[in-house]
């Protein structure tokens, strides 16, 4: 029977190094004050953009493919699920100019 020169396991930089490449591709979560308070703050890359958004801060769409930030409160008076709950979508220079 003829041999098989296909690799029957790749490996990738994620068996070698333990790291989650998914994550690190979508960026990292942490957690930004405003005047307004304390906020969590999530990157989106353009591959990871699959749904048109709208932006609270211009009022303009986050199209499908654009890279942004969701962002939800981490001082929430009613929790952790009531803040995930009012995420919300920003470009990126939205939410620097944001108070």
């Amino acid at each position: 029977m003829p041999r098989s020169n296909r690799p029957r396991h790749r490996r990738t930089a994620a068996d070698d190094d333990g790291l989650d490449l998914d994550r690190v591709r979508r960026g990292l979560k942490r957690v930004e004050s405003k005047r307004s308070g304390e906020w969590n703050v999530q990157p989106v890359t353009a591959a990871g953009a699959r749904k048109p958004y709208v932006c609270p801060g211009c009022r303009g769409e986050v199209s499908v493919g654009v890279a942004h930030l969701v962002t939800w409160r981490a001082d929430a008076l009613l929790g952790d699920q009531a803040a995930l709950a009012d995420r919300r979508h920003w470009h990126e220079h939205c939410w620097r100019i944001a108070p």
